[in-house]
């Protein structure tokens, strides 16, 4: 691929290096390496696959898979003190799975704390106008650049539940105590990793 074609995206794909809307923070230096070249080889419905072609600090030239991935929100809703969570199937793990209600940045033009209220109501017929940024992360660093934020809520208004998939048709909306998360995860009740990480930092930011 020449310098003055650019990298070709699929639809999914949120560069990283965007910041004003809250998407991920380019994560600094490359340390001497190089994307020299990408090849987009499949454009799906949620992800792009790409190979990457990149160059390392003494030239070494090397491949890799790279999946494109738009972004997502997720968050932990109190009610009292109980935590909001949605239990619904995962088709890629064929179970359940109790997780905070998240979702993907897949609206064009709609910022992270407007996805993030979005699919609280979607997903568990919760609104909050006030949202707290936990915190956010790289879900698979190997080979992914999903990047997820987590806000918390505390002030949580009734509304009416959205489902926009199959899934969320059949999700089930369940309450636990906050004081029985840790005891939840560790026993592997809860293992989604992005429900372990918000739970974790709303009990530390709650200082319990």
């Amino acid at each position: 691929m020449s310098e003055q074609t650019p990298f070709i995206k699929g639809p999914a794909w949120v560069p990283i290096e965007e910041s004003a809307s809250g998407a991920a923070p380019s994560g600094g230096s490359g340390l001497g390496f190089t994307r020299t070249d990408e090849e987009v080889l499949h454009v799906g419905h949620v992800i792009t696959l790409a190979r990457a072609t990149f160059e390392g600090p003494a030239g070494e030239v090397m491949e890799r898979d790279v999946v494109h991935h738009p972004g997502a929100v997720a968050v932990v809703a109190l009610d009292g003190d109980d935590v909001v969570l949605v239990d619904q199937y995962r088709p890629v793990l064929e179970r359940q799975m109790l997780e905070l209600p998240a979702g993907k940045l897949d609206v064009p033009g709609e910022g992270r704390l407007a996805a993030a209220r979005r699919e609280l109501v979607e997903e568990a017929g919760y609104d909050a106008p006030d949202l707290e940024e936990l915190g956010s992360f790289y879900n698979s660093v190997g080979f992914c650049d999903e990047h997820t934020t987590i806000y918390l809520a505390t002030e949580l208004v009734p509304a009416i539940p959205l489902a926009v998939s199959i899934e969320e048709e059949y999700l089930t909306v369940k309450r636990v105590s906050l004081d029985g998360v840790e005891e939840l995860i560790a026993d592997g009740t809860i293992t989604d990793a992005k429900t372990v990480i918000g739970l974790l930092w709303t009990l530390r930011r709650l200082g319990r």
